[in-house]
């Protein structure tokens, strides 16, 4: 069965935190938490980012901060005809990790808000992405420790200062859960992250959760404000949607894929969340995307 694992980090050569640049094979990590900050700006790939409950796609350029024991993991999708690579670089530290009382320094107030707005997940865009993930570029290839911790400081204040920012896991499903909350709801997430292309069991999740099926769906209810079966249904649609928009798959063999046993049943679910057809969505998707193309030339 598979849970949400813990992951366990070890700063190398005496260094207060974790500083390390990825490639293809670290967007294998199963959905995962641990106790430490994370900050994540994607260099090359594109797929699915999972944050707690919330799950968007993702592209080069992605830039992320993630709270303690947020759980989490990159998904790289392939195409039709090409394998997608991807890379990263990852910041990982704890909140102590420059002492017990250090962020509490006057002059560190803006960061410490940011920590407490981590704990849902933070996405960057606009000129403080750019800015930001340039820096992060520039530190990947630094070898002087001190320069690379003032670098992250640096970085971690522009990102606090900023108003260009979305949280991820907005109804803080996870984030703002007591530990023995998360212990059990993060188990069932990670069930879901890595099974709801193919058939899902209420009562494999409620057994996860170590509840009855009765329990666990007035329970999943509670912490989630949606049923499980909704759940399911907005993570197969958020696939599809990708699907639609980056392939030219057959709109049944993206149905299948996405987890729907029913081609009408996924037209029906399709049509409920986003007022059109499947087939129209993607044509409408072009159209704009073509616009744009356009627009840009000249």
């Amino acid at each position: 069965m598979i849970k949400a694992s813990y992951e366990i980090l070890q700063p190398a050569n005496g260094q207060s935190f974790l500083f390390r640049k990825f490639d293809s094979v670290g967007f294998d990590a199963p959905y995962h938490f641990h106790p430490e900050y994370e900050l994540t700006y994607i260099l090359e790939g594109s797929g699915k980012r999972y944050v707690g409950s919330h799950m968007q796609n993702f592209t080069a350029g992605d830039l992320v901060l993630l709270g303690p024991n947020l759980p989490h993991c990159w998904k790289l999708e392939h195409g039709n005809h090409t394998e997608n690579k991807g890379s990263a670089i990852v910041i990982q530290f704890d909140v102590a990790f420059l002492g017990d009382d250090f962020f509490d320094k006057n002059e560190l107030q803006h960061i410490k808000r940011l920590f407490q707005k981590s704990g849902s997940g933070i996405s960057f865009h606009g000129d403080t992405q750019k800015i930001v993930s340039q820096s992060l570029l520039a530190l990947s290839d630094e070898q002087n420790a001190f320069k690379l911790l003032i670098g992250l400081l640096e970085a971690l204040q522009r990102l606090a200062q900023s108003s260009e920012y979305v949280q991820l896991d907005q109804n803080h499903v996870i984030g703002e859960r007591t530990l023995a909350e998360q212990e059990r709801i993060n188990p069932v997430f990670a069930y879901l992250v890595e099974n709801f292309r193919q058939q899902v069991s209420l009562d494999a999740a409620a057994g996860i959760a170590n509840m009855t099926t009765n329990a666990f769906c007035k329970y999943f209810k509670k912490i989630t404000r949606k049923t499980f079966m909704e759940t399911i249904i907005e993570y197969r649609l958020n696939y599809a949607t990708q699907q639609l928009v980056q392939t030219d798959k057959p709109i049944s063999e993206i149905a299948f894929e996405s987890g729907f046993g029913d081609v009408s049943h996924f037209y029906k679910m399709f049509k409920v969340k986003m007022h059109l057809s499947p087939l129209n969505y993607r044509k409408k998707f072009m159209r704009s995307f073509h616009e744009t193309d356009d627009k840009g030339v000249g």
